[in-house]
């Protein structure tokens, strides 16, 4: 408001100031029209007392009528002596006091435009000092510094230009900062990429030579390494389309299908994604709620999520165990826990467990530490939370809720 009571004020201030010139104008004017009258009367009246001086006679009253008489004549005699009424002053005294007169009313209009155009002048001068201000935010901002400080938040035209530029520039600046952020997790993402494709091509580059140099190697050893190059290339395929499908993610380009599903659905196509390897383990999957139970998601995308999920709850889960799946569904939010009975997560390791390519300590050599980070990304574009809790020796338990 800094700037829109500038401008009051230098209008007040115009207005008192035109309102005490014409004040003082007025009074001026009726100062010098009693001079004038003053002195014209005295010269009348010296006149009439010398009339009567020499005319003892005379009727006063006459000499009075005359006086207010508004009749006009243009036979007057003071001709004879080259003076015009009209044009030229009876008394010579009066057009020395309107000299003075002219000289002083110059003098207070020029006061009063010096005033008026001093005060114009500094409220103009206080507006080129925030254009002259904007334009150095300007030059700041192109210089790629984006430390704009808005210090007075007013309503007029320049601060709202002035505050939609700092507006700009927090924009720029967030624009700015991602894009270093952005490059920063790129170059990380390539490197624990690279590291988690480096091995494995590493490996299956040693074991393809080994078949091609030993010629006479028995046929168990062979088939044992066919056996780990083709472990080793599905362990690649699953790393790249999780990269694929978190990059998917990252720059918005998946479509999600938001629709009402029921969960026991969801969870029996899970259950398919991971039979096998519960089979290799022995590991009996025991899920529980009501059939009725609904949730607002993407199918497909919430089967990948859980699927991740129970996959980590498995491999981390001993043999002959059972995994459990609880879900149920209030007015709020839908909720599905899931639980094992293995190993723990260490309490070190369990704020990190969502992170990129981040692997605990009890993590299986296989483990590219990617899956968690792809089911809470999908979960929380699903309008979903997820969190886990752990105890060491006795296992963990995820909840997922996913508000209505």
């Amino acid at each position: 408001m800094k700037n829109k009571v500038k401008l009051k004020r230098a209008i007040i201030f115009c207005l008192v100031l035109m309102i005490v010139f014409n004040i003082v104008f007025l009074i001026m004017n009726y100062c010098q029209y009693k001079i004038y009258t003053r002195n014209f009367n005295y010269k009348i009246n010296r006149i009439l007392e010398e009339v009567i001086k020499e005319c003892p006679n005379i009727d006063k009253n006459n000499l009075v009528e005359i006086l207010n008489n508004d009749r006009v004549t243009e036979n007057y005699f003071l001709k004879e002596y080259g003076i015009d009424l009209n044009e030229d002053s009876l008394v010579l005294e009066n057009d020395i006091y309107f000299n003075e007169f002219v000289i002083q009313n110059m003098v207070m209009i020029s006061v009063l435009s010096l005033a008026v155009m001093f005060i114009f002048l500094s409220y103009n001068n206080s507006k080129d000092k925030e254009l002259h201000e904007i334009t150095k935010y300007i030059q700041e901002i192109n210089k790629r510094n984006y430390k704009l400080d808005i210090g007075d938040n007013t309503e007029d035209e320049l601060s709202i230009l002035k505050n939609e530029i700092y507006k700009t520039t927090v924009m720029l600046k967030e624009v700015a900062e991602n894009s270093i952020q952005d490059k920063s997790n790129l170059k990380e993402s390539l490197s624990d990429i690279s590291h988690q494709l480096k091995t494995p091509i590493t490996s299956i580059i040693i074991m393809l030579d080994n078949i091609l140099e030993t010629e006479n190697m028995d046929e168990h050893t062979r088939k044992d390494f066919i056996r780990n190059i083709k472990r080793e290339i599905i362990n690649i395929r699953f790393l790249v389309e999780t990269i694929l499908k978190l990059s998917k993610i990252d720059t918005n380009t998946v479509n999600f299908i938001i629709k009402e599903e029921y969960i026991s659905s969801i969870l029996d196509e899970v259950k398919k994604n991971v039979s096998v390897l519960c089979d290799l383990k022995d590991i009996e999957i025991v899920v529980d709620g009501a059939k009725t139970a609904k949730v607002n998601c993407d199918f497909k995308w919430q089967v990948e999520a859980l699927t991740n999920i129970l996959k980590n709850c498995i491999e981390h889960s001993n043999e002959n165990s059972k995994v459990y799946i609880n879900y149920e569904e209030n007015n709020v939010y839908s909720k599905i826990t899931i639980q094992d009975t293995g190993s723990g997560i260490d309490e070190e390791d369990l704020p990190h467990i969502f992170e990129r390519f981040y692997k605990g300590k009890n993590s299986s050599p296989e483990s590219v530490g990617i899956g968690l980070a792809l089911a809470k990304s999908i979960i929380e574009n699903n309008n979903g939370y997820i969190g886990v809790d752990s105890i060491k020796g006795k296992g963990s338990t995820f909840t997922i809720k996913y508000l209505k």
